[in-house]
């Protein structure tokens, strides 16, 4: 253990940070020689610099042999902290840097059509007109989207779990799906009053493009126990707007967002059925990589899509 010397370490962190970079070199590269050109400076200064370092930390943070050097467990150690920080403070300053001038970039956004109309084109509407260097493009889409394979910069679903290396942001409010149908198909057919009572009645489906699958659909009874129903009829859409315009018409109960449906059940074109059944789950996430460093314009979106914060009741 090298002697430590007393009261050293404190303004170290404040006036040496330059060593604490060079140190981070050596861990990572492994050598000095390799981080000396790394750094631009010699390697004999290199090593004074790491040596002057052990000695303010009372440390020994590099293991050298004649063929290789190796970090510490306190090496390691620090080296952990220091790698997140050092990338933080890069990550801050580009931003500092990029909000100097005006924000530029494509940012493409994969999601639903309902979420592309309902929040995405909404909220980003006025960003376009007042950034005109910023390009956004929407890839509708209904699966968990692959943002690599599809070349998306991010993707929206329902909830907040997310795989991982990804982040979740909330971008819209609570929802829930609700069941509904026009007034003249209650008043030939009935009304269900439990979700197997579907199976009586003529359902408009709605094809997934991720699997090609059916939705099943999703209800809750009252002790919280889900109730998953698949449901036919003559009339099968892969968007939901389609969804919702067949019921309209008349051709059958459809399962569709409460906030899509809304001014139709206020105009009374729509009637709603089986709403105990019908429960709120979280809203709409814009999911993008954790490991993305932000552009100018992504950064825009990030903060024009973001939902504020609820006041607690």
């Amino acid at each position: 253990m090298i002697p430590q010397t007393e009261g050293a370490a404190a303004p170290m962190i404040r006036e040496n940070i330059n060593d604490l970079i060079a140190f981070a070199a050596v861990a990572e590269e492994r050598s000095f020689t390799r981080a000396a050109a790394r750094l631009n400076v010699s390697q004999s200064a290199l090593s004074h610099t790491i040596k002057g370092l052990e000695q303010r930390l009372g440390l020994r943070l590099l293991t050298r042999t004649t063929r290789t050097v190796a970090p510490t467990l306190e090496g390691e150690d620090l080296l952990a902290t220091l790698n997140p920080c050092f990338a933080q403070i890069e990550d801050r300053l580009r931003a500092l840097n990029d909000a100097q001038r005006e924000p530029t970039g494509t940012v493409r956004i994969s999601g639903t059509e309902y979420a592309i109309e309902s929040l995405l084109w909404p909220k980003l509407s006025p960003v376009l007109k007042e950034h005109p260097a910023v390009n956004v493009e929407f890839v509708m889409d209904y699966g968990y989207t692959d943002l690599a394979a599809a070349q998306c910069d991010a993707g929206v679903r329902y909830g907040e779990q997310v795989s991982d290396g990804m982040i979740a942001m909330r971008i819209g409010p609570d929802e829930r799906m609700i069941c509904v149908g026009a007034p003249a198909y209650f008043e030939g057919q009935g009304t269900p009053k439990t979700p197997q009572d579907l199976s009586d009645h003529a359902c408009i489906n709605l094809r997934l493009s991720n699997h090609g699958g059916l939705y099943a659909w999703e209800f809750e009874d009252g002790d919280g126990h889900e109730i998953n129903v698949k449901v036919s009829g003559q009339a099968c859409f892969n968007t939901i707007n389609h969804v919702m315009q067949a019921a309209l018409d008349g051709h059958g109960l459809a399962l569709i967002p409460e906030r899509l449906a809304a001014p139709h059940l206020e105009s009374g074109a729509l009637r709603l059925c089986l709403d105990a059944f019908s429960p709120y789950f979280p809203g709409f996430h814009l999911y993008y990589p954790s490991r993305q460093r932000p552009s100018s314009a992504f950064g825009l979106v990030l903060d024009a899509l973001r939902e504020p914060r609820r006041s607690p009741d």
